[in-house]
């Protein structure tokens, strides 16, 4: 499948198709079962050009589980979600938890066991965050992360549309999201894992009779994480099909179709 937008963008990466499938495609890139492994690597593989798979028994992270949408993977955190409620905020040194743990756990999770990520205040305020989230088991066995070129549009429909994009790709991608809009919030940038910024996020959007784009990758540890495959620069912006469909076709018209946005992209 050809992208105008991505060739008007001049990206530097593929779009990436995420798809619903019961079966992940021959070759596709994978967890093993039971490793741990983010999401986001699977994305920037498939922005690198190949494809790569999740499926409910190989998802690397219990947060990436729910990002793409196999339920509420959260319940089984260690010590529940009590205990990822501290690990996403404060830790939990203070009741007792040693540095022991690391003879089984990664360096850099035991420090976020004891010590917190920090990324919101208090426990609390992460069962608030959790209960806004729109958690769901969607209706196949895995996602597959596809660049969006290798899509055959007779046989597949992808559910969402990921462009990799530097801030001002970004903010053109934004001008034509509300470019044949009566309202000029048609993108949303929330605070939210890279996956969920992927997966549930613009899932929920696709359901939405005002459908938005998400932009994603504020989440610093999955900014971290891609940095080697995708650099320093790069944000995502996240679109449901059918909003896809309407940006590509009002590419030409644009101010995608103009000699001023061809000198902007030549100018250093």
């Amino acid at each position: 499948m050809e992208s105008k937008i991505a060739v008007a963008l001049n990206l530097k990466f593929n779009p990436v198709a995420l798809l619903w499938a019961d079966e992940k495609p021959a070759g596709a890139l994978k967890f093993k079962e039971g490793a741990w492994g983010c999401v986001m690597w699977l994305f920037a593989s498939a922005a690198r050009g190949k494809t790569a798979a999740a499926d409910r028994k190989t998802f690397g992270c219990l947060g990436g589980g729910t990002g793409l949408g196999f339920g509420n993977q959260y319940v089984n955190w260690e010590g529940g979600v009590d205990a990822f409620c501290r690990f996403l905020s404060t830790g939990s040194a203070h009741l007792g938890l040693k540095r022991e743990m690391s003879r089984t756990h990664r360096e850099s999770l035991v420090e976020n066991l004891l010590y917190g990520e920090r990324y919101i205040k208090s426990p609390e305020l992460v069962e608030k965050f959790l209960a806004m989230l729109p958690i769901t088991d969607i209706p196949a066995q895995c996602v597959v992360f596809k660049p969006l070129k290798d899509v055959d549009a007779t046989q597949e429909t992808p559910v969402v549309v990921v462009f990799p994009v530097n801030p001002d790709q970004l903010a053109a991608l934004t001008v034509l999201a509300n470019y044949a809009r009566e309202s000029r919030e048609s993108v949303t940038i929330p605070f939210a894992a890279g996956c969920q910024s992927i997966g549930i996020l613009p899932y929920r959007e696709a359901r939405s009779a005002n459908q938005r784009a998400v932009v994603g990758l504020v989440d610093l540890s999955a900014r971290e994480n891609v940095r080697k495959q995708l650099g320093r620069d790069v944000m995502t912006f996240a679109v449901p099909y059918q909003m896809f469909r309407e940006m590509e076709g009002n590419v030409e018209e644009s101010f995608l179709g103009k000699e001023h946005w061809q000198r902007f992209l030549r100018e250093e």
